[in-house]
């Protein structure tokens, strides 16, 4: 075994990894390990450990890698750049990038599970849910998907359950964005849909789709009311899907106006920068009929127990967990963070600024038309909001290199034409550069404003953004001061450990954060020549490498967006493998009934039947029945997915074994990646017969969760599999899995900052603390609590499951109820009732020094002792306060009649006294939510009256 001694007084900087040396000393005494590598040698098998110390150099000081950062950045090229596509220029309030933006209140926080600490999050999905719905004119729509074209690709989806006449035709707008054609034909081919692109107008026949979507306005600039085509397809069982510029639709008729069943599009030019593309918040909204097939979140409005409001995920929350392989949609995350800038950006600037900033832009389109036709080019609509495409013959090239020389990038439109959009950072300035670009040096910018250019059947005329929140006093005290009061009624990583077992929620340094707010990294466009973003390049190649080595594999594809997104793309590759062998037959796919639920999800959307594996008494892979299965399949078995370490929170001994009979099969082998914290350094997927990963930098790799995004899922594959990795059509290839090449680009030099900070050996004692804290929480809490799975020394790995079902028969007392009494004590309660009902998987991760989890210990330790009072009947039974928690600052005001005190209520073991947490609300009714719901805003009587 590798002897590789570390003190992480070594290095500079010890940030990432909270236990001193002195605190690890004493930690392994509790756990009654010799040292810290003999706890790893009793925790990973010998089988799958490395042979060879990760190394990629030496690690830098924080001030070394901010100047590295500035270097890379610096060879970005930022030009203006004009090109649309569905990425625009935008300008994020500075009030949003420092309270929101970059604020650890709001990027660090978790997915809101738990909505009593969630309250401020969900209240800022909410204003974005409302937003959708008011300006698309549709009833309900979700909390945000990954960006337009896998929104779209979702709207197909939903169109597919809704559609009355069994068909298995889609029909595509000609004019949609090349991205989302992209993704839609990539989503269709495993499902056995075809897909028609065409002119709706000429090439639609409605009785032979099962659906269609129109892009509005067009790729090129046209303004179309698709109204009686939809009509058409409503008559013939069909379904309308329209994808919709947001901005756009301040101006324009809404598409549910002109009968849309569902709308989508993306709401990155509501303050989002471009981030050579993304992340950015994608959303989809649809008509009440069909909120039952709506896939990804949604926040409704429900009741606390005191019967004030309170916000929730309401109806499908985690779907894919619970339906498995029969769920709708394998989306399993959102882009929350992404979604609340959006949606502030609407209350900043209210319904009357989105409205005079979308005129502007038109403006601007129009002068740049009328200059441009004053030169004798040839406009090509006679209708357009922001987009002008124009005939230019054989003069292309020249004019798309005039334009770079004048500092602007242009879209390159088939061989004769070249396409110009504007947006709101457009100056009059550029518009003169524009003209220069097509040799107008000598035209002069006229101040007045040009007659529009929209079509006056298709101006809108509905009233939108009505809701007293959008009319608020826009002051800056009164954005920061509700941006903080949202903020407050949040529990985040800045106030508390959150040790979610699967979720690994660690540190997102400072220094990790700062270039992505960087004009060189944010503001370009994913679609530049490639000699613009050679510091992007550079970026991913030198990261590629860096997780090829701590991988074992031999490529990366920075594609997918999310980790279900990896799962999706990962298994499109083992697909197209054996396409390409001749061997389409094999779609079965061997899955353990321990796996994260998006994996059968995700093996349903590439056309594959799955088939579950049992797991023994210990919670690993019963390999007998594995074995037994992969024989049974033995002709159709296309792959199996394991989650390594397991879900159960154990190394499994038999992994190899399990690789190769899949291997002997035929099949092949995909690892989930989401465990990867416990194997940086010490084991490698590649190495022990997996064949692809996908990597959730938003865990490993310290991308913040952000409220629940955003995330990034790349895969990793050995080199047979390269051939198949997605393409995209920017870059000349086929099988894109998401909009932008790179995927949400802008959020990789955290990652990367965080390989440069730690090198191969602070990443690889990264991995041994987050073994070292969990063994740590089960040797404290083991007396207390069934620590439900461990391996063969009694180990577990980064994550360990503590089992609460006893104490429903002893106590009455359930694990939520547990849970929420964790709130009272100032922690986010670990993962609930996953992968085992009744339990709790807990992560500390190697961040969390051991202070924070010996006061976590303590909660837990008092909570147990809790419990123990009610067993004996010192507590009532239905009257303590589990059944209660949490508690409010409501419950130390008025009468007090129950047989604990206020004081045993509301500051339990681990309440940090005066530094308390508050939760804003008490225990939700979930039941009433779901009876009752309400999924945009509500009127809410303390927001200020209009001040317009």
């Amino acid at each position: 075994m590798m002897n590789d001694r570390y003190d992480p007084y070594d290095f500079a900087n010890r940030r990432h990894i909270g236990p001193t040396t002195q605190e690890i000393e004493a930690m392994l005494a509790v756990v009654e390990a010799p040292s810290l590598h003999g706890l790893v040698d009793e925790t990973l098998p010998a089988s799958i450990r490395q042979a060879e110390r990760l190394d990629f150099g030496v690690s830098m000081t924080e001030r070394r890698v901010l100047e590295h950062m500035r270097g890379i950045a610096d060879k970005n090229r930022l030009l203006v750049s004009l090109i649309g596509q569905g990425y625009h220029g935008t300008t994020m309030p500075p009030v949003i990038q420092r309270n929101i933006f970059e604020n650890p209140a709001w990027y660090t926080a978790y997915s809101p599970y738990q909505p009593e600490i969630s309250q401020g999050r969900l209240e800022a999905l909410l204003n974005f849910q409302t937003l959708v719905c008011d300006l698309t004119g549709l009833d309900i729509a979700n909390a945000s998907l990954l960006d337009e074209a896998t929104a779209a690709a979702e709207a197909m989806g939903m169109a597919a359950r809704i559609a009355t006449n069994g068909r298995d035709t889609f029909f595509v707008d000609a004019g949609c964005l090349p991205q989302t054609i992209a993704v839609l034909k990539t989503r269709a081919a495993p499902l056995g849909w075809t897909i028609v692109v065409g002119d709706p107008a000429t090439d639609l026949d409605p009785a032979t789709v099962f659906g269609a979507i129109f892009q509005y306005p067009g790729v090129c600039g046209a303004i179309r009311d698709v109204s009686d085509i939809i009509a058409r397809l409503h008559a013939a069982g069909a379904v309308a899907v329209m994808a919709a510029d947001p901005l756009a639709l301040t101006l324009l008729k809404a598409p549910g106006e002109m009968g849309a069943d569902i709308a989508v599009g993306s709401m990155q030019r509501y303050g989002v920068p471009m981030g050579y593309g993304g992340p950015h918040a994608a959303y989809l909204a649809t008509r009440d009929a069909h909120k039952r097939t709506l896939p990804g979140r949604l926040v409704g409005v429900s009741v606390d127990a005191r019967g004030n409001r309170a916000y929730r995920l309401a109806l499908q929350t985690r779907e894919q967990h619970i339906r498995r392989e029969k769920a709708t949609s394998n989306i399993c995350t959102a882009q929350v963070l992404l979604a609340v800038i959006a949606g502030m950006y609407a209350v900043f600037h209210g319904p009357r600024g989105l409205k005079a900033i979308a005129s502007r832009v038109h403006r601007d389109a129009v002068r740049v038309a009328q200059g441009l036709e004053s030169l004798g080019f040839t406009v090509e609509s006679a209708h357009f909001f922001d987009t002008v495409t124009v005939r230019v013959g054989a003069f292309q090239g020249l004019i798309l290199g005039n334009a770079v020389a004048n500092g602007i990038n242009l879209r390159k439109v088939g061989t004769d034409r070249i396409g110009i959009t504007v947006d709101e950072r457009t100056r009059p300035d550029i518009v003169q550069a524009v003209w220069r670009a097509f040799g107008g040096d000598h035209l002069a910018y006229d101040e007045a404003w040009p007659a529009p250019r929209l079509p006056e059947a298709s101006l809108r005329t509905s009233d939108y953004l009505t809701h007293p929140i959008f009319h608020m006093n826009r002051a800056e005290s009164e954005m920061t001061r509700y941006m903080r009061r949202l903020a407050d009624r949040d529990l985040a990583l800045d106030r508390a450990m959150i040790p979610l077992g699967s979720c690994t929620m660690k540190l997102n340094a400072t220094a990790e954060m700062l270039p992505i707010s960087w004009p060189e990294f944010s503001e370009i466009h994913p679609f530049v020549p490639a000699d613009q973003a050679a510091g992007y390049h550079e970026l991913l190649r030198d990261f590629s490498q860096k997780l090829c080595a701590v991988t074992g594999y031999d490529a990366i594809s920075m594609q997918p967006n999310s980790g279900a997104q990896g799962e999706y793309a990962g298994l499109l590759a083992i697909r197209a493998y054996h396409l390409s062998r001749g061997d389409g037959h094999r779609t079965v796919c061997l899955i353990p009934s321990s796996a994260h639920g998006t994996n059968p999800a995700s093996a349903q959307m590439c056309g594959m039947s799955v088939v579950v594996v049992g797991a023994d008494a210990n919670g690993n892979v019963d390999v007998e029945d594995f074995r037994r299965k992969a024989e049974l399949h033995s002709e159709k078995l296309a792959a199996c997915m394991i989650t390594y370490p397991s879900t159960h929170g154990v190394f499994e001994a038999r992994v190899r074994e399990l690789c190769a009979i899949v291997h002997f099969h035929g099949g092949q082998v995909y690892l989930d990646g989401a465990n990867l914290n416990a194997m940086v350094g010490l084991a490698r997927p590649g190495d022990i017969g997996a064949d692809v990963s996908h990597l959730n930098l938003h865990k490993t790799f310290c991308i913040p969760h952000g409220g629940g995004g955003p995330g990034m899922g790349p895969i990793g594959v050995k080199a047979h599999l390269i051939p198949f990795l997605p393409g995209h059509p920017e870059t000349g290839g086929e099988g894109a899995v998401s909009a932008a090449p790179y995927g949400s680009a802008s959020i990789l030099p955290i990652s990367w900052s965080y390989c440069l900070l730690m090198g191969g050996r602070g990443l690889t004692q990264a991995t041994r603390i987050a073994i070292l804290n969990a063994n740590y929480i089960a040797a404290r809490l083991k007396g207390a609590y069934p620590v439900l799975y461990s391996g063969a020394h009694g180990r577990v790995a980064h994550e360990c499951i503590i089992d609460l079902r006893p104490f429903q028969k002893s106590a009455g007392i359930t694990v939520e109820e547990v849970a929420k009494r964790l709130i009272d004590c100032g922690f986010h309660p670990p993962t609930m009732s996953w992968p085992v009902a009744g339990t709790l998987m807990i992560e500390p991760t190697e961040s969390e020094t051991k202070g924070e989890i010996d006061r976590f210990c303590d909660a837990m330790l008092a909570i147990r002792e809790e419990i123990r009072a009610v067993e004996e009947g010192r507590m009532d039974r239905a009257d303590n306060p589990l059944k209660h928690a949490p508690h409010t600052v409501q419950d130390l005001l008025g009468a007090w009649d129950r047989p604990y005190s206020r004081e045993a209520a509301c500051f339990p073991a681990g309440s940090l006294g005066m530094d308390k947490y508050w939760p804003p609300i008490n225990r939700v009714d979930n039941a009433y939510g779901d009876r009752n719901l309400v999924c945009s805003c509500p009127p809410l009587d303390a927001y200020n009256e209009a001040a317009e």
